[in-house]
């Protein structure tokens, strides 16, 4: 993980604390650095590594962090860095698949302001706010919301309506985008290409931070939301002309043991066309429950091919947070 002096945002996309009404650098003290070991046995192990790093962001007096989940998934040892250097062991509290949130519980004491969290539905496009990462404003980055709109991630993955922030901040996942009050509104995710007049630039896509209070009680207390978990493929995709085109897939989940294959060509959902990602996704999660059979059409070299997966609870897959 990078260390303070190793990098910083340009000076001239940094926030200046005289354009905000709130104490920008109190705000920014609970952004912290948050790395992470997962045992090489996971099942994520390979896809996202065994040592991963990226923010956090303190919600809670007791020392609670929000982050992004695939930073957290899976992990025995957690650290937390302050920005004055100090580190924190912190344990996993939960993560959810559906949202794409983790959390965090350190284990000691941060002595560090709490973010409030905000309300992202008020965001539009055009408004200005600050995504920020650990280190303050040399880590951060004032942007421009410029995009709000619904999102498909290869990995089974929907959002109705992502926020997407510009310019992207280089170190994006778990920063906090800050509101007008120095409230949360959502969480750093993944860094994207939007195209435009004068070529593609980078954007952040932000997970609303309103998909947080139905599920935290839950999320803090059970270490996963009580909802029936959706059918889950194994598989990652994108989109094609008119079907979805599997790139890959999970070692040992139900897409490979029903024989579906890297370039097969998904055009139809229990006799349903597939329109896209999204429509794809959402088409299998309304056949019922994770378990349920899901009935595929395939294109294949030429051919045309009925497959029926049995779909599983991702869940099932992953290895358990463990208390130390």
């Amino acid at each position: 993980m990078a260390s303070p002096g190793d990098w910083k945002i340009p000076s001239a996309v940094q926030p200046k604390a005289a354009d905000y009404t709130f104490d920008l650098d109190r705000a920014l003290t609970a952004i912290v650095s948050l790395s992470t070991r997962v045992p090489p046995e996971a099942f994520t192990a390979e896809t996202l590594g065994t040592e991963r790093a990226g923010n956090g962001v303190v919600i809670g007096e007791d020392g609670l962090v929000l982050t992004i989940g695939y930073l957290v998934m899976e992990a025995d040892t957690v650290w937390l860095t302050t920005q004055d250097g100090r580190s924190i062991p912190g344990h996993v509290v939960g993560y959810d698949a559906v949202t794409g949130f983790g959390l965090v519980q350190a284990l000691g004491d941060l002595r560090l302001p709490h973010l409030t969290l905000g309300r992202s539905d008020t965001v539009r496009v055009g408004d200005r706010a600050v995504v920020a990462g650990a280190g303050g404003r040399q880590r951060s980055v004032a942007v421009e919301v410029v995009a709000r709109q619904e999102f498909a991630g290869y990995w089974e993955y929907v959002l109705d309506e992502a926020i997407f922030t510009a310019p992207s901040h280089p170190h994006w996942g778990g920063t906090a985008m800050l509101g007008p009050q120095g409230e949360l509104l959502g969480i750093g995710s993944l860094q994207l290409q939007q195209g435009g007049p004068g070529g593609p630039k980078a954007i952040n896509m932000i997970v609303p931070i309103d998909l947080l209070p139905p599920i935290l009680e839950d999320l803090t207390r059970r270490g996963r939301v009580d909802r029936p978990p959706r059918p889950w493929l194994g598989l990652y995709a994108a989109e094609g002309e008119g079907a979805v085109v599997v790139m890959g897939l999970a070692d040992d989940g139900p897409a490979e043991s029903a024989d579906l294959r890297a370039g097969d060509a998904i055009v139809a959902v229990a006799g349903e066309p597939v329109a896209d990602l999204a429509g794809f996704f959402r088409q299998v999660w309304a056949l019922g429950e994770a378990g349920v059979r899901v009935p595929l059409t395939v294109q294949r070299e030429g051919r045309t091919l009925k497959l029926s997966l049995t779909s599983s609870d991702r869940e099932r897959f992953l290895v358990s947070p463990q208390l130390h």
